[in-house]
């Protein structure tokens, strides 16, 4: 008796380490492909900044809340709380007494370029999201982002000399054009096999069936 090999997917999660959903969407994605025994996902997460033109000291999270989207105090904590309960779903914890204020995060996708070409992205991108949601730490900081490279086995000299340079600007810079070129203004999303586009914080249900029926139906998959 022969079983057929497990499905291979492309996922490309295009996201900003600083978006809550995107942090509840990699867990519900991450639960979704643990449940799936007949397929296996390769995860690259791709670079998209919710706020470029942010200075390096950042701004008030609830005050930027209600600029950039016109929410009231109350709206904004009623999502805020919103996204504590999704997070606690998915053994993820919300520090909202600590992660006060939004940071400036384009050298954090510029060593999340390099940690891909060690093997260590997937790691330094989970543990980036821990440090600002659970921690509170600006992600923005070079001291921050060296120490939690050092925390997943990154080479910490290496680190600080891809942040002191502007290596792998114009890599992250091409990378965010091509998909706002291909129509993705709001993160998480999550595309796979290159075709097939999950968008938004979806629950474990919703990536499940998508990933079944992708795998089922691609060809290459």
């Amino acid at each position: 008796m022969t079983t057929s090999s497990p499905a291979q997917l492309k996922i490309d999660f295009v996201s900003d380490v600083s978006c809550p959903w995107c942090v509840i969407g990699l867990r519900a994605m991450e639960k979704a492909l643990a449940e799936l025994d007949d397929v296996n996902a390769d995860v690259h997460f791709k670079p998209f900044e919710l706020n470029p033109d942010m200075v390096p000291e950042g701004q008030d999270l609830v005050e930027h809340i209600q600029q950039k989207y016109g929410t009231t105090a109350e709206q904004s904590a009623a999502t805020r709380e919103m996204i504590r309960a999704r997070g606690e779903e998915l053994d993820f914890t919300f520090d909202q007494e600590k992660y006060t204020r939004i940071y400036n995060t384009f050298d954090t996708h510029r060593l999340l370029h390099w940690a891909a070409t060690a093997g260590k992205q997937y790691e330094l991108k989970t543990a980036l999201f821990e440090a600002y949601f659970t921690e509170g730490l600006n992600p923005g900081d070079h001291e921050v982002l060296i120490s939690v490279a050092a925390a997943v086995g990154l080479d910490t000299d290496r680190a600080q000399q891809v942040l002191n340079s502007d290596e792998f600007t114009s890599e992250v810079r091409n990378e965010q054009a091509f998909y706002h070129r291909a129509g993705i203004h709001a993160v998480p999303a999550v595309i796979v096999n290159d075709k097939h586009l999950i968008q938004g914080g979806q629950p474990v249900e919703v990536f499940k069936q998508a990933f079944a029926e992708i795998a089922g139906t691609d060809d290459d998959a």
